[in-house]
């Protein structure tokens, strides 16, 4: 049986562009924490779609628009790579941030990797993760570290990075903790981090009060 009065595991939620070092980041704080911390991140649930529904450039409409499509996007006139998710592509994604909320309810410590190109997800976590157990950190990089690294990964098509390099951090909400990858090496930041984990979040209790406000 579960224990039903196990204390909320902690939420650590990584929020970068794609190449910021989030996953490397979320690899380390799992070395150096004394607890033992579950890592979930956005491209374990992309790679587990079915390849039917994943689409290159692929029409409104069709399989392939329906999960994830990767299409060409121009910024400041320059071509870029975005990432859209269709209707079954958010579906996983909202029930990648319950799945997350279920384990910090369950006691068990939360190293959640995402990049939020949308305001509504960010505004689901604030919806669905306690906010006294969760720590929202902006992960940034250098645009020109972000491109090097993207070139050195397998799989990864040129200019994602550069595509959701401000979108992400652009919903206006503070963060409990900024760190930036290109200055400091992966163990200094995930330094940074625990200790940030002494003190009171706030982030997602603001957020949650500008959603009550709405309603």
């Amino acid at each position: 049986m579960i224990n039903q009065q196990l204390r909320p595991g902690k939420v650590i939620l990584l929020n970068g562009c794609s190449s910021a070092g989030k996953t490397t980041l979320a690899k380390k704080l799992q070395q150096m924490l004394p607890e033992p911390y579950q890592h979930i991140s956005l491209d374990q649930f992309r790679d587990g779609l079915p390849d039917r529904v994943r689409g290159l450039n692929s029409p409104a409409g069709s399989p392939g628009a329906y999960g994830l499509n990767v299409v060409p996007a121009q910024i400041d006139g320059a071509w870029t790579t975005a990432i859209q998710f269709g209707p079954h592509g958010d579906r996983i994604l909202a029930g990648m941030r319950r799945a997350i909320a279920s384990l910090s309810e369950l006691g068990c410590g939360v190293i959640a990797d995402d990049l939020l190109f949308k305001r509504s997800y960010l505004e689901d976590y604030a919806r669905v993760l306690a906010p006294e157990t969760t720590w929202f950190v902006g992960v940034r990089v250098s645009l020109e570290i972000a491109q090097q690294r993207e070139t050195l990964r397998p799989g990864r098509f040129p200019g994602t990075a550069t595509n959701h390099f401000d979108l992400v951090h652009s919903h206006g909400v503070p963060y409990d903790l900024e760190v930036d990858t290109s200055l400091l090496t992966p163990r200094a930041v995930a330094q940074r981090i625990i200790e940030r984990l002494q003190t009171s979040p706030s982030a997602l209790a603001g957020m949650q009060k500008t959603l009550q406000t709405r309603h």
